[in-house]
């Protein structure tokens, strides 16, 4: 048997809706917590740490590694890292290069994740204001004229003012939101179906922060101001169709993706600890999960720009020998109700199965017992590169709690990619 890499530990920090409790904790400080939450939680030192492979969306300009910042942070100075961006499925790559890197013999222990801070989102200065001023700012010669010069070319100044940031695709210039909305058209997804996969959402969530089992995950966080974060914050136990039913449409005048069918802009980090089954025995610890498999893939934005996981996940389970009936536990990424909705009915879908997938049969059909079991990043909020670690934390929790065999992961990104895992229980 080949050498393989398990997932050993792994937490997370509350996720908290932007500009609110995690304020001001930007990305680096938000992924110290959790590195720092890892290691104590499962008594690793530091010193023992060959890597750190972070996933970042939203990098900050002065220090786009954000990985090894977070390792010199922790004293880990000896330790490699590096940072990758996936958008949404960004963590999740930092995971399965850090199983790839241990079952090749390059690294012993790992430790992957993500994290971003969408309240500390630096806003871009206008180009037509750095074009015109960065020549004479770099200028040791420039004296007044041409500063004056400068001013003179900004004009009129309406173009030199900062704007507000939005999520849009740079091929298409679709807004994220907007492109639910079309896979909701496209797909016949209701208003009614989304809400009640939304509420359904907060349910599970709300059940499973009173169960105790999100709590396994979290580790708490101290603001600056000396505030102590333990918990979620977005999740709403109390919410109902009513309330939801009563929300406007936010993309689409008569449209039917709404700020409670949605994924939150949101703050967090989380964090796994992936070794060698030799080096996890030696370091006293108990593997709960491996990779079986996983895919990633690319599709046209223009054209269903969150399809993704529809492709990604169908060839996940066939790379792991399984099909969709095999599998015990789906957990899939709430970018919007609608988007999940699509996803589920293409999946089941023998034509879109001949066309996009090459295959006669579809996949097949998710019961609802099996997804989400604890709700997702509707509910739990969605800090873009700590989700996919995120989901690989609580479904090898879940299924080492629960003796459940494998469960299947799926993640649509930014750029029309697309994202997916198999997990399988250890032992």
């Amino acid at each position: 048997m080949k050498r393989r890499a398990v997932i050993v530990g792994g937490v997370r920090t509350p996720f908290a809706r932007a500009f609110a409790e995690l304020l001001k904790l930007d990305a680096v400080d938000l992924g110290v917590r959790a590195v720092a939450g890892l290691l104590e939680r499962t008594g690793v030192s530091p010193g023992v740490v060959d890597a750190v492979i972070w996933g970042g969306v939203i990098l900050p300009a002065a220090v786009p590694n954000v990985g090894r910042e977070i390792a010199l942070e922790i004293g880990m100075h000896h330790a490699d890292a590096l940072t990758v961006s996936r958008a949404c499925a960004s963590s999740l790559v930092a995971a399965t290069l850090a199983a790839s890197a241990v079952e090749r013999g390059e690294h012993e222990v790992v430790i992957a994740g993500g994290g971003d801070s969408t309240s500390n989102a630096e806003v871009p200065l206008p180009r037509k204001l750095m074009q015109t001023v960065a020549p004479v700012a770099m200028n040791r010669k420039a004296g007044p004229a041409d500063w004056l010069g400068a001013l003179a070319r900004l004009a009129p100044f309406t173009d030199v003012l900062p704007r507000r940031p939005r999520i849009a695709e740079r091929s298409t210039g679709q807004l994220m939101g907007e492109a639910g909305e079309e896979m909701a058209r496209r797909n016949g997804i209701g208003r009614e179906e989304q809400d009640a996969f939304a509420l359904r959402s907060h349910e599970r969530a709300a059940a499973a922060m009173a169960s105790g089992r999100l709590a396994e995950e979290l580790v708490p966080v101290t603001t600056p101001e000396g505030r102590t974060v333990s918990a979620d914050t977005i999740v709403r136990g109390d919410t109902s169709l009513e309330q939801l039913a009563r929300l406007r449409p936010v993309f689409a005048r008569g449209g039917t993706v709404t700020a409670g069918n949605s994924s939150a802009l949101t703050d967090g980090a989380a964090a796994l600890l992936i070794t060698s089954e030799d080096k996890a025995r030696a370091l006293g610890l108990t593997p709960r999960a491996a990779f079986r498999s996983w895919h990633y893939c690319g599709v046209d934005p223009a054209d269903q720009l969150l399809v993704g996981p529809a492709i990604s996940m169908p060839a996940a389970l066939h790379r792991a020998g399984l099909s969709l009936e095999q599998v015990d536990l789906v957990d899939m990424h709430e970018a919007f109700a609608a988007q999940v909705l699509a996803v589920l009915k293409l999946l089941a879908s023998e034509p879109f199965a001949r066309r996009r997938l090459g295959q006669e049969r579809a996949p097949g059909r998710i019961p609802p017992e099996r997804l989400n079991v604890h709700g997702g990043s509707i509910a739990l909020g969605h800090p873009f590169a700590a989700t996919g670690a995120r989901m690989v934390l609580t479904m090898a929790n879940e299924l080492h709690l629960t003796g459940k065999k494998t469960a299947l992961l799926g993640l649509c990104a930014a750029g029309g990619l697309g994202a997916a895992a198999v997990l399988e229980r250890v032992g």
